[in-house]
């Protein structure tokens, strides 16, 4: 692939990007910000969440849902721009949250990676699905450091990514929006996944920060392709439409922080749009 088209720089802490109405939208929690952006790098803040915006989607009317992970919350932007609370978490893990994905019918799957990163002892993670009403029911246990997830484009099946295994997870979803028959999608040997999004093929391009790239794989484990990136690339997200485009997240992860920001998002001409959610 070519050398990646710099969209924004200067962005504090970036995750979770989505693409949505047009536009990437991603969190920059280091800020305490949502932000949206254009091809052409023009951005605006969307939500400012004091606490702590871990990672975003949106329900099928076009709302947002902020996992507010210092506060174990989900919230939701209404059309005036106002946040009120989704759904309580804390009941489920006083750990941090992390990420989310929404269905199609607007039940939004959380994972919680179990344990307080960096400096906790390992413990294995959850993930719970919160219905469009705000009940919260635990769906799957036992992850290893859970963080991206996204559905198929069929709605049914819920990828996760578990980082310290190595691996991609798949779930059957029930008609019912609980999990079942858990495989491996794909493993991912020598890096550890964090960020994913589905295409239109049905393959998966996953983050890796320690290694620097995007990998795009197939079920089985097949690897289509790799994008280099300058930083520790944290997620990635694809457009719709003709012309696809990968769009990455990513920002130093090496050593002491830096005095200035080193957040970067960019875009890589990609094989093939995205597909499902998010």
């Amino acid at each position: 692939m070519s050398a990646p088209h710099v969209l924004m720089d200067g962005i504090v802490f970036g995750e979770s990007p989505r693409w949505h109405d047009g536009r990437l939208w991603f969190s920059d929690w280091g800020a305490h910000q949502v932000v949206a952006v254009d091809d052409d790098g023009r951005h605006e803040v969307m939500a400012t969440v004091e606490s702590f915006p871990m990672c975003i989607d949106f329900l099928p009317d076009g709302r947002l849902l902020v996992v507010d992970s210092a506060q174990r919350r989900l919230l939701r932007r209404e059309p005036d721009g106002s946040l009120v609370p989704h759904a309580d978490l804390a009941a489920f893990s006083e750990h941090p949250w992390n990420d989310i994905v929404v269905s199609d019918g607007g039940d939004a799957y959380v994972n919680g990676i179990g344990f307080d990163f960096p400096a906790g002892e390992f413990a294995p993670g959850l993930v719970v699905r919160v219905t469009p009403d705000g009940r919260v029911d635990h769906v799957a246990g036992d992850l290893a450091f859970p963080n991206g997830m996204a559905i198929t484009a069929d709605g049914g099946t819920l990828i996760v990514a578990e980082s310290y295994a190595n691996r991609l997870t798949a779930f059957s979803i029930g008609a019912d929006g609980g999990l079942s028959d858990r495989r491996v999608w794909a493993d991912t040997p020598g890096d550890h996944p964090d960020g994913i999004c589905v295409d239109a093929e049905g393959a998966v391009w996953y983050a890796d920060v320690a290694n620097r790239h995007c990998v795009r794989v197939r079920e089985g484990g097949e690897v289509l392709a790799t994008v280099e990136f300058d930083r520790g690339a944290f997620a990635c997200a694809l457009s719709r439409g003709d012309d696809p485009r990968l769009y990455v997240v990513g920002q130093q992860w090496d050593g002491p922080p830096p005095p200035e920001p080193t957040g970067r998002l960019v875009a890589y001409p990609a094989p093939a749009p995205g597909a499902g959610r998010p």
